[in-house]
Parts: structure tokens; C-alpha cells; sequence
């Protein structure tokens, strides 16, 4: 039986040590505006197992920042990490085979006009440490 993944848990601990200028979390809070930048990873309910330990798993992550070139900007770092270093990271829980962008990074509404919002979903292979 899969063993499943705590994939949020997994990418916000990686992503604090890869990104230590922002503010990685699963949740927004009130106060979001003095926190930016923010990189939001969320899990998308979805995704599939091969039956024995290999987690396919679905994964958004949506950057906000103070103007629409900085969230750009740090959108194709957490891109370009999500794809080269993620694909074949090892923590002391999990191990990531692949990855891949099924949604490329860009603008998406937010109710607040005093920041922006650029996301990606990201199909993320991966499976528990023996």
C-alpha cells in the first residue's frame, strides 16, 4: 500500500531553506501585506498511486508580492527550483522522482489590489523513505 506523503509539509521545509527571503506557508493570514514576499504551497485534492509506494500528487504554488514584476520574478525561481531541485530531492522522509509543471507560472486575481499574484500547479512524483 502507498504510503502517503505530507507533500505540503515536504515542499515548505525545503522551500524556507531555498527561499529564506520570504514567507513559505501552507495558509494566508490578515497579515499577508507585511509579509511579502509569500509563497503559498497547497496541496490539490487529486492525483493518483500506483498501489505499491509511488504518490503522484498535485500541487499549487502561488508566489505574492508587492508588484506584479517581483512575483513574476520569484515565480520563475520557484519554477525553475520546483522542476531542476525538487525532481530529485531526498528529505529524511521522502524522496521525489519527477516533476513537472502542468500549469506554467502566471498572473492570478486576488481581491487586494495592493499586491499580486503569480501561480503554477506542479504534478509532483514522489515516495516515503525506507
Amino acid at each position: 500500500m502507498t504510503a502517503i506523503l505530507d507533500i505540503e509539509l515536504e515542499l515548505i521545509t525545503l522551500a524556507t531553506a531555498r527561499f529564506p527571503d520570504a514567507v513559505v506557508r501552507d495558509e494566508l493570514d490578515n497579515r499577508l501585506l507585511e509579509e511579502l514576499p509569500t509563497i503559498q504551497i497547497t496541496q490539490v485534492p487529486g492525483g493518483s498511486d500506483d498501489g505499491l509506494r509511488l504518490a503522484r500528487m498535485l500541487v499549487d504554488v502561488d508566489v505574492y508580492a508587492a508588484t506584479r514584476a517581483d512575483a513574476v520574478a520569484l515565480a520563475r525561481e520557484v519554477h525553475h527550483w520546483m522542476t531542476e531541485t525538487v525532481r530529485a530531492a531526498t528529505t529524511p522522509t521522502a524522496v521525489f522522482s519527477r516533476v513537472r509543471g502542468v500549469t506554467l507560472p502566471a498572473t492570478r486575481p486576488y481581491e487586494n489590489t495592493s499586491l499580486r499574484r503569480v501561480g503554477a500547479t506542479y504534478e509532483v512524483y514522489g515516495y516515503p523513505v525506507s
